[in-house]
């Protein structure tokens, strides 16, 4: 995995850190009464639009959402046509400091491929935990190696 390692927020460029303060401020808006760990998603559009999500939580498990899906699923239906440039992520947990960079989950990573292929074009990830260090990767191939597209489903020719 190719990533570059900053010690804190403060390191990073004025845009980022922009991106990074949204992404905190919708933790506050999770709804995370089960795991009680809350998750923020800040993603920027090529136009200059921000768009936020958080993650939302549902008694009947897997119906809850995580906030980096709500946060390109909003764009996509909001803004359709208009690339990911950049998502900020970062989270708070009730009960324990998250002090290791923030990774989306299997199903996330899944998802930003795919919106990385439509939009032909590469989505810089700010990842952070509550404090300390920052990981910044360019593309999802960083966090998903094997990714899988829609190509491996079309039949081949015979």
């Amino acid at each position: 995995m190719e990533y570059l390692e900053f010690e804190n927020e403060k390191e990073l460029s004025s845009d980022e850190q922009k991106l990074l303060m949204e992404a905190l401020e919708s933790v506050g808006r999770s709804y995370a009464p089960y795991s009680e760990f809350h998750v923020g998603a800040a993603v920027l559009l090529e136009n200059g639009e921000v768009v936020c999500g958080s993650n939302q939580e549902n008694a009947a498990y897997p119906s809850g959402l995580c906030a980096e899906r709500v946060a390109i699923f909003y764009a996509n239906s909001q803004f359709p046509g208009v690339a990911i440039k950049a998502m900020a992520i970062t989270a708070k947990a009730d009960h324990f400091l998250i002090e290791a960079p923030i990774k989306p989950c299997g199903s996330c990573r899944q998802v930003i491929a795919e919106t990385e292929n439509r939009q032909q074009d590469k989505i810089k990830l700010i990842m952070q935990g509550e404090r300390g260090p920052v990981h910044i990767i360019n593309g999802i191939e960083n966090l998903l190696p094997f990714t899988f597209y829609e190509k491996k489903l079309q039949k081949t020719q015979t």
